[in-house]
């Protein structure tokens, strides 16, 4: 009995850390987009207004069916409102990074599906621009994704397609570049740009592509000691 109890306390115990880092999430949300809030009330007003009006226009209701249709109406607001939380939080944390070095790192290792194999470390970096490329292999083939200017990184782009084409020759090899420019996708919708070219491998040659990309070549940030900025890295002076 009193194993119990204190199961039960500590179940209590999380429930108002769950309810606080919620709302936590939704004031960031509502501070970086102050549109938000209309989402928020719509995802969950239109819900319980539908299911209240079905419940008295609906004929033969009775008081049972009345609750059962306007319980079912604030079940699915709440749904939809913590569907669209999820979405707009997701997008309000990009926006916070978007344009910074690593963002695009983060969101492959972050919001990827698990049929795609990529790494938070780009493969190839310009070393004063600090634009990088990154690799990700998935159902669609390889994708190298640019972060930065693209003109600086163009060569890193052509170098790395070369050296995927020359390894993995039959798979496809495609690029997207991120950034606000015209040809360029906003770094939310990555995962969707990268999900829409058509399907080439299966589960198995995705897993194989990648271990004999990874295998074959070395990220350039790898053989960097962590903390040192490669930007700054000064050649030693000679004896």
């Amino acid at each position: 009995m009193a194993r119990s109890s204190s199961t039960d306390t500590k179940a209590k115990a999380k429930e108002p850390g769950r309810l606080k880092q919620m709302f936590q999430v939704f004031q960031m949300t509502r501070r970086a987009d102050p549109t938000s809030i209309w989402w928020f009330a719509a995802a969950f007003l239109v819900p319980v207004i539908l299911g209240v009006l079905l419940a008295l226009l609906l004929p033969g209701q009775n008081w049972l069916a009345i609750v059962l249709w306007i319980l079912a109406g604030v079940l699915l607001g709440v749904l939809l409102f913590l569907i669209v939380l999820g979405r707009l939080a997701e997008r309000a944390a990009y926006s916070q990074i978007e344009g910074q070095p690593g963002a695009v790192g983060a969101v492959l290792s972050n919001s990827l599906r698990r049929q795609w194999r990529s790494s938070e470390m780009p493969v190839a970096v310009h070393g004063r621009s600090q634009s990088a490329v990154y690799r990700a292999v998935g159902t669609p083939g390889v994708v190298l994704i640019t972060e930065g200017q693209v003109g600086n990184i163009s060569r890193q782009v052509d170098e790395e397609r070369r050296k995927v084409q020359r390894i993995v020759p039959n798979v496809p090899v495609h690029v997207v570049n991120v950034g606000d420019g015209s040809d360029q996708v906003t770094l939310h919708k990555l995962p969707r740009a990268m999900n829409k070219y058509k399907k080439s491998l299966n589960r198995n040659e995705v897993l194989a592509v990648a271990n004999r990309l990874d295998s074959l070549t070395q990220s350039p940030a790898s053989a960097i000691p962590k903390g040192i900025d490669p930007t700054r890295v000064r050649a030693g002076r000679p004896r």
